[in-house]
């Protein structure tokens, strides 16, 4: 069953997030579930949960307004995180999470769902692929300290 979150203490979005992200500390997770609680109408966040209750995995979306690559629409979803359990991947949790997803993303006048992975991620680009989205262009980010 997937369920929006609505709160800090939503039930394995933390221990979730977590997993996705293990360089973040839990105070910086925190904060920014906050931040996304605080702004509805731009992000949204869900969790699929089994028949027990256990946290299976998670989507993070946001509405973006600035250029997001490879799109040609605005506002654009993106995708800021997605993560399913391992021992309850190959079920079709992420498809329904995307499903989901794209249902909010329409429902907030968006045209189109991007996402975006490190170039050396080929797992992560090959669940991309097989959620259905099309792979529109490779960027290397630069970055000079001044």
């Amino acid at each position: 069953m997937i369920t929006p979150c609505k709160s800090l203490n939503q039930p394995g979005w933390l221990d979730l997030r977590a997993a996705l992200w293990p360089d973040c500390s839990n105070a910086e997770h925190l904060a920014q579930m906050a931040l996304f609680l605080a702004s509805p109408q731009r992000f949204a966040q869900f969790v699929e949960y089994d028949q027990s209750g256990r946290a299976l995995g998670f989507i993070e979306l946001a509405v973006r307004g600035d250029y997001v690559n490879g799109t040609e629409s605005s506002p654009v979803a993106f995708l800021e995180g997605i993560y399913v359990e391992p021992s309850a991947r190959r079920r079709g949790i992420a498809a329904k999470l995307v499903a989901t997803a794209e249902q909010w993303a329409k429902e907030h006048g968006c045209k189109e769902l991007a996402s975006d992975a490190a170039i050396d991620n080929s797992q992560s680009h090959a669940i991309h692929q097989s959620l259905g989205f099309n792979e529109t262009e490779r960027v290397v980010f630069f970055k000079k300290a001044l």
